[in-house]
This record gives C-alpha cells, structure tokens and sequence, in this order.
C-alpha cells in the first residue's frame, strides 16, 4: 500500500507578487514596504493593502535562521542608555517576557528618529518577533509597513501619531497638575519649569497640566521661568543656575524627567541652604530618596510589562483592536519641596 504524500507547505507569498497585486513595480513595492519616505501615502497603501491580502513577509534572515543563530526574540528601542528610566523599563520588560520564552534585545536610538528607523527595520530584517518602541519620532505611519509584515509595534512612554498601535504611556499631564498643586498649595507663585525637548509628548503633556494649575493664578509669573530643551544634567544645571541669579528668583523649581532633575539638584546645592527653592522632579531614582526629594511618578514596572504584554497577546491575536493603556502618576512627597525660600 502506498504511503500518501506529506501535503506540502503553501508557497510563501513574493516581493514580485506583491508588486503584481498592487499594480507597482518591484522597487517601489520594496520601498514602500521598507518605509521609506518618498513614496506616495495612496501608493504605500496599496502595497501594504496587497502585502496584507498575500501573507507576504520579509525573509532577509533566512540564512541566519539556517545558521541557529536567530533567537525568538522582541527588540525594545530606547531613547538614550545613560537615563536609569530605561534600565528599569528594560528589566520591566524581560521579565514580562522570559516566562514565554522570549529573549529581549535592547537598542539606543540617541533620540534619533533616523537611528530609531534604521535599527526597527534591522531588527525585522533578523525576524525580531514584535518591537517596543520608545520613540524620538514625529509621527509613526513608516512603522505600517512592519506591521505589514506580521511584526507587531507597541509603543510605550511616548504615545504613536498618525498610527493605530498599541501602547502604554504615564498620564502626564495628571502629573503636571500634581506637581503645581503641590508647589501652590504651599504658597508658591513664582514656579519654574526645566523641561526636556519641547517636541516629547512627555514635556507637553507635564507642561500642559501645570498649566492648568499655574495659568488662572492672579500672578502667572511661571511662563517667564519656563526652560526646555535640558535633555541632560549639565543643561539642566545651567538652566537652573541662570534662574536663580535672575533678580526675582523663583521660590520652587519643576524638573522635568531625572535627568534634569540631576542639573537642577547640582545648581541648587551652590547656594545656601536657607535661599534654596523648592524642588519637585518627575521619575524616582534611587539618589532622590536618599536625598528626600519630592517626586511626581509613575510605576516603570507597570510601563514595561504592560507593553511586554500588549505585544504577547498582538503575537497570540493580530486582529485585536489597538489598546492604549494610560497609567497614573502620583506624588511622593519628600523634604526638598519644602525648600528655603518663599
């Protein structure tokens, strides 16, 4: 008796196919489906429509996959490794994903949106599983092609424009509020803000719940002691420094993220303690505790296996409707928020 024949595998879908079905040529079909900019919005569309329809996906890696040396893994893109946020949030996530059996590889982007693209499209190259995304661009509607194809994206502390995706992100502006609240209600009127790059959706969001707190104040002083742009300590310490010899100093200083906060901590330690202002931060590091600042802050655990999970079940469901999870900021009140000037 003969032995029936193993059915044989569907054939994968091709680039050519691709091309065909969306009625472009093979070199526009790739350049759509690698995100590239100038090709036309209808036109990228339509590749990614076809790319859709065949259950066409990028095989770049096979040889690496042949060679054993491909891990089952979902790539996280950071802003820069120099901020401990991004270790925490990096541990968040590994450990969320190790029960499944999934390795984690960790890259910087340096808040390049360039970078950042390059390293998600080498990362699909090699078959990452799903990609976590802090992103440093824009606006996300190139990440459409990944999706494409079978490469699930979540975003997480920065929210994605002009795309349907997940993500998990801190209420930031909620936390804006808290902290000029917090400042207000002890009597502070003329409170300074250092904030990070003005286009981060983490600055607006702060700047905008100060506001709400700050703006309707009869003596909205703070907008003339707004400073952004201080993305690492020794801006934030300059920033902080050219305030303070301002001829009305401000009573109470907001640091935007720890990073400034660092900046604004080193300028305040160089007057005497009884001229201090107040200090509030955003993002509980260790050496704030032992110092007693007063922080404004979100769970980092709950960010990064939040967003581990959404691309778990993306992986298990690629037909689930995007989930945007927004996680609350709270107030840890510490002695630097007393300060020594009213």
């Amino acid at each position: 008796m003969d032995t029936p024949e193993a059915a044989s595998p569907p054939a994968r879908a091709t680039l050519a196919q691709v091309a065909e079905h969306a009625s472009v040529s093979l070199k526009t079909a790739s350049r759509a489906l690698s995100g590239e900019t100038y090709v036309s919005d209808a036109t990228r569309e339509r590749v990614l429509s076809a790319a859709g329809e065949l259950g066409y996906q990028r095989n770049s890696a096979a040889s690496l996959l042949a060679s054993g040396r491909l891990a089952d893994s979902v790539g996280l893109i950071t802003g820069d490794f120099t901020n401990p946020f991004y270790s925490a949030l990096a541990q968040a996530v590994e450990d969320e994903l190790r029960p499944h059996g999934i390795h984690l590889a960790v890259a910087n982007s340096g808040e390049s949106a360039d970078q950042e693209w390059r390293i998600a499209c080498d990362l699909a190259d090699r078959q990452t599983r799903a990609l976590l995304v802090v992103s440093a661009s824009p606006r996300h509607s190139q990440y459409a092609a990944l999706v494409a194809r079978g490469i699930p994206v979540v975003f997480l502390d920065r929210p994605p424009i002009e795309l349907a995706a997940d993500s998990v992100v801190f209420d930031n502006r909620s936390g804006g509020r808290i902290a000029a609240q917090h400042l207000r209600d002890a009597g502070h009127e003329r409170i300074a803000f250092i904030g990070d790059y003005s286009w981060l959706p983490t600055f607006r969001g702060r700047l905008e719940g100060m506001s709400e707190v700050l703006d309707p104040s009869p003596n909205a002083a703070w907008r003339e002691l707004l400073r952004s742009d201080a993305h690492d300590a020794a801006s934030a310490r300059g920033r902080t420094a050219e305030l303070l010899a301002l001829p009305e100093p401000p009573t109470a200083v907001v640091a935007g993220n720890n990073r400034a906060l660092l900046g604004v901590m080193e300028a305040v330690s160089e007057i005497a303690p009884e001229e201090r202002p107040a200090v509030v931060g955003f993002d509980d590091v260790e050496w704030a505790r032992v110092l007693g600042v007063t922080i404004v802050s979100g769970d980092t655990e709950a960010l990064g296996r939040r967003a581990a999970g959404l691309a778990v079940r993306r992986l298990a469901d690629r037909t689930r409707t995007a989930e945007n999870v927004e996680l609350p900021m709270r107030l840890i009140a510490r002695g630097s928020s007393n300060g020594g000037r009213r």
